[in-house]
């Protein structure tokens, strides 16, 4: 089973792109719910961890995991509202978003005693490892488990508007990275946390994954190997979820090949890399064929591969 651990919330997407006075369809999601949901569709075993609101959005969001297969007996439940995230969409598909973020449910996660003895992966990432008290709680989690011999992914996606110190942030940042075992980030997070795939590579990771947006995936390994997939050509819709995406895909695959050990990427070949980077692209290139954050299932990804 794989673990992620982090916020839902739901996004309010404009009905039309290019237009920030049409209509807003509300759609459940957040970077780790997403994940989770994209894990499920690709026919893995997934759980999410996290802390819902019991308002109406909130009830919506369980039942949508649990209609998707995700186990939800780590998810906490309190009266505080769901955080909304509004989505601004360019006439490229292109997605940014305004968080609403006071006092929501997702932000009181508190560390649970223990995850199920199956777990074999923890998936961190976004807004939870930002806003307090609940980061915290995510950190602490993360660190627990590492400690454990646990797999841990971790996919920044940074958000600076919610980010009060910068300077302060990276440097918590930096101190996650001996605990993680597959950095999975986009060239924009790179930039803004002004490091490199070398660097980051040299931090700890065992692996750490670039995604491109259209121009594809790159991964540098600790000893210093680079391998590099193209983009998959789609025409695009939006790019909402499409980096959750890429990180489920990246888990699902690595799973499937018995390989969430925190030693075992040491093994893969470029090969081995290059069918995992493709497969990730591909399920990238569904999520943006469609709007909003609706990741593929594992027969669309073969559909896909085989048009």
């Amino acid at each position: 089973m794989i673990v992620v651990a982090g916020e839902a919330l739901i996004d309010l997407v404009p009905q039309q792109r290019g237009d920030a006075l049409t209509p807003l369809r509300p759609v459940r999601g957040g970077g780790p719910y997403n994940t989770a949901v994209a894990l499920a569709r690709l026919g893995g075993a997934a759980a999410f961890c996290s802390r819902l609101s019991t308002d109406g959005f909130g009830t919506s969001l369980l039942e949508r995991l649990s209609e998707e297969g995700v186990a939800t007996g780590l998810v906490q439940r309190g009266p505080e509202p769901t955080t909304l995230a509004v989505a601004a969409v360019g006439a490229d598909g292109s997605a940014s978003y305004s968080f609403y973020t006071g006092g929501t449910a997702d932000r009181l996660f508190t560390l649970p005693p223990a995850l199920p003895e199956q777990t074999r992966a923890v998936s961190f990432g976004t807004c939870s490892l930002v806003l307090e008290p609940g980061a915290s709680a995510y950190e602490e989690l993360m660190r627990r488990e590492a400690g454990r011999g646990v797999f841990v992914a971790l996919d920044p996606n940074v958000r600076g508007e919610l980010i009060p110190d910068a300077d302060a942030y990276r440097s918590r940042f930096r101190s996650w990275l001996p605990y993680v075992s597959l950095l999975k980030l986009s060239e924009e997070d790179a930039d803004w946390l002004g490091l490199g795939l070398p660097e980051l590579a040299a931090a700890g990771p065992a692996a750490v994954v670039l995604t491109r947006g259209g121009d594809g995936l790159t991964v540098r390994t600790q000893d210093g190997a680079e391998y590099a997939v193209p983009g998959e050509k789609v025409e695009v819709v939006d790019t909402i979820g499409a980096g959750d995406t890429v990180n489920a895909a990246l888990l699902h695959a690595l799973s499937a090949r018995d390989l969430l050990t925190p030693g075992a990427l040491a093994e893969l070949t470029a090969d081995g890399w290059a069918g995992i980077l493709t497969f990730a692209a591909r399920a990238a290139a569904v999520t943006c064929s469609r709007a909003g954050a609706e990741p593929p299932y594992g027969r669309e990804v073969e559909e896909f591969a085989s048009r």
